[in-house]
């Protein structure tokens, strides 16, 4: 459904499942490089790890935005049905 065809609950409620999504994104792209056997170099240090930050989380904002994993869409689906009935899906 287009965005512009919700309900405004709809659309906030999108809204936030995509925020969370984009979370759980950040959470598991942080949890694997934390994961990482790499030495720290000069390198690698401070700069390189800020630079991964904000490209962790531009992936994340955009992989949330479009569904690619799901989660959003799921989350939707599930707190929808508490929704008051307007017709829109």
């Amino acid at each position: 459904m287009r965005p512009e065809a919700l309900s405004p609950e709809r659309a906030e409620l999108r809204q936030a499942a995509e925020g969370f999504e984009a979370i759980m994104i950040r959470k598991m792209l942080a949890s694997a490089r934390a994961a990482s056997l790499a030495a720290e170099t000069p390198l690698t240090g401070g700069g390189m790890q800020q630079f991964q930050t904000m490209r962790d989380e531009h992936f994340a904002d955009i992989a949330a935005a479009s569904g690619a994993f799901g989660f959003a869409r799921s989350i939707e689906a599930q707190l929808a049905q508490y929704l008051p009935d307007r017709g829109d899906g």
